[in-house]
């Protein structure tokens, strides 16, 4: 697992990634996905976000690939459960990792299958504590306050079958005070999500 600090995440990528492509799962608004896109835009020789796929009509997300010029396809949930539909899409636009940023669904086995140790999520607890199925967003931070926790972090995983249980990649923390509301807690979670992500998806997908 890499610990804080993760700037070596990015240092000494022997093989470029610049023709490999990312594609991002998200149901909400869609700040992580943004973040990830930025980056790979700056940084084009580790790589590309190719597509954001979501399950949310609504979501924030979609305006956001739209204005980064990213492809954004909206899916139901039985579509990104069926593998006729969502491996196709997948291949066609040659995507070599697949990255969870707010994405609530549970991932189908066959996308795990399909790409082994290239699905990762970002959960924003330090696990494996506040999480499994119903703690995501604001309901993490909820538990964590209520909890009178003295820190609180990010943990980036490989996904498996069960939520929140899959090998650590990456962790980063950020001490609490007592002062802390679930909002508070909330802007230090994005922070470290801000500072560190990209980085490690962009770690990730050079080694595949």
């Amino acid at each position: 697992m890499i610990n804080h600090p993760a700037d070596s995440c990015a240092a000494d990528l022997s093989k470029s990634s610049a023709s490999k492509a990312v594609a991002i799962f998200a149901s909400g608004n869609g700040s992580n996905a943004e973040n990830i896109i930025r980056y790979f835009q700056s940084n084009p020789e580790k790589g590309k976000v190719a597509l954001v796929v979501t399950n949310r009509r609504n979501a924030g997300v979609i305006e956001r690939a739209e204005r980064l010029g990213v492809e954004c396809l909206f899916l139901t949930r039985d579509q990104i459960s069926d593998a006729s539909i969502l491996l196709p899409i997948l291949k066609e636009r040659d995507v070599k990792m697949v990255v969870l940023a707010g994405f609530l669904l549970m991932i189908p086995d066959f996308l795990l299958e399909a790409f082994p140790n290239g699905v990762i999520n970002i959960h924003p607890a330090l696990l494996p504590k506040f999480g499994g199925k119903g703690m995501y967003g604001a309901n993490v931070h909820k538990a964590v306050v209520e909890a009178g926790e003295t820190e609180s972090g990010i943990t980036i995983h490989y996904v498996s079958s069960e939520y929140d249980k899959g090998e650590h990649l990456f962790s980063a923390s950020v001490d609490l005070v007592p002062e802390d509301t679930p909002e508070t807690v909330e802007a230090k979670i994005h922070e470290l999500e801000r500072r560190f992500f990209p980085a490690v998806v962009a770690h990730v997908l050079a080694s595949l």
